[in-house]
């Protein structure tokens, strides 16, 4: 029943009631036996209604009154039964798992635990974290105004003179999306002990696994597959087989003021191991540690991050990234497909977890990042 209508009939048969007497008024007279008949009737339905409408008040007031469960909690509540429903799903424990048993080999996991895997994902890889990120589906084109061209000019006029018009070019990127995939075993000698975090387990693996793919991809790219950052980027090569303090200073001065703010430094540990043994005019070591800074080392006031996938000092290598990393646009999917396979490695006491991700990344501002290559 609606309220509303409820409302609406009662002021209808109202209208009708007082309309009988309206009409014997007018004409001077008393109602006669169908006009009275029909008075009571109407004055028995308004009556009913009256109480029906009492009653879905009285509804709606409790109802309104009813405690609401917060959408922290409830959204915790829903993590918590996914959670359990996945280890379930782990240890073979199909009353437990519910509806995640589907298929005779596989299933997919709750949308909560993938999302997880990417929250650490994004944690421990610094780059994917700081590059300007779009979770969507399909192919994405990004526009951006490239000054390079021909930049807006001003300049001074004198009345009655023309001017020329002068402007960039507006350009765009394409994101499509690249399918890699990451495989985990899981020991089932691990997964028989109650007492182990099974799914925490799968969820660091996992997150491991993508995160190197992720990180080696954005900074090296594959041919004819993700760009990453080699493409598209300010590049400057030494003068001879290694680098020097100054061409560092000539690579930080290729990025404009306006993006030094958050530009960091990325390279492997022994191209690390180099910088930290050159020194300034006094013998003063460039490379500090540093307590604040996001990973322990600063280098002329900026952050350093190492990669295992960076290339260590040799001919032709890119040894060195340095920039604001939101010039490197990365697109990946909102759902990230991970399966449990339980039977393709039983003969190997195993479990094994797969996972699918789909990835692009271009570099979608130039002005903002630089390489430096060595000489080759």
């Amino acid at each position: 029943m609606d309220l509303k209508k409820m409302l609406e009939m009662r002021a209808q048969k109202l209208a009708a009631l007082k309309a009988l007497i309206e009409k014997a008024k007018a004409e001077e007279r008393a109602m006669n036996q169908d006009e009275i008949t029909s008075f009571e009737a109407l004055e028995t339905e308004i009556r009913e209604l009256d109480k029906t409408i009492a009653a879905l008040e009285k509804t709606r007031e409790l109802t309104e009154s009813e405690p609401q469960v917060p959408v922290e909690e409830e959204k915790r509540s829903v993590e918590e039964r996914d959670y359990e429903a996945f280890d379930a799903l782990i240890r073979s424990e199909e009353t437990r798992a519910g509806e995640l048993t589907k298929g005779e080999n596989g299933a997919v996991i709750p949308t909560t635990i993938a999302n997880k895997i990417i929250e650490k994902v994004v944690e421990i890889c610094p780059i994917f974290q700081d590059s300007d990120r779009y979770n969507v589906k399909g192919t994405l084109s990004i526009p951006y105004y490239d000054e390079s061209t021909s930049d807006i000019t001003m300049e001074y006029a004198d009345e009655f003179t023309d001017g020329e018009s002068k402007t960039g070019k507006f350009k765009s990127i394409n994101l499509t999306g690249f399918l890699g995939r990451a495989i985990s075993d899981v020991s089932i000698s691990l997964i028989n002990d109650s007492s182990f975090d099974v799914v925490g387990f799968v969820v660091r693996r996992m997150a491991g696994s993508i995160a190197r793919f992720i990180e080696k991809e954005l900074l090296k790219g594959t041919p004819n597959k993700i760009d990453g950052l080699s493409k598209g980027v300010q590049e400057l090569k030494t003068a001879g087989a290694n680098f020097t303090a100054d061409e560092i200073i000539d690579l930080q001065e290729l990025i404009p003021d306006a993006y030094q703010a958050n530009a960091y430094f990325i390279m492997s540990r022994k191209t690390r191991t180099a910088v930290r043994k050159l020194k300034d005019g006094q013998g003063n070591y460039l490379l500090n540690k540093d307590a604040n800074s996001r990973w322990g080392y600063t280098l002329f006031g900026h952050d350093v991050y190492t990669s295992e996938n960076m290339d260590d000092v040799k001919a032709g290598a890119t040894v060195m990234y340095y920039g604001d990393y939101t010039g490197l646009a990365t697109k990946i999917s909102e759902n990230i497909n991970i399966k449990v396979l339980t039977e393709v490695k039983a003969r190997q006491h195993a479990v094994e977890v797969l996972g699918f991700v789909e990835l692009d990344a271009k570099v979608q501002n130039a002005q903002k990042i630089a390489k430096l290559v060595i000489k080759g």
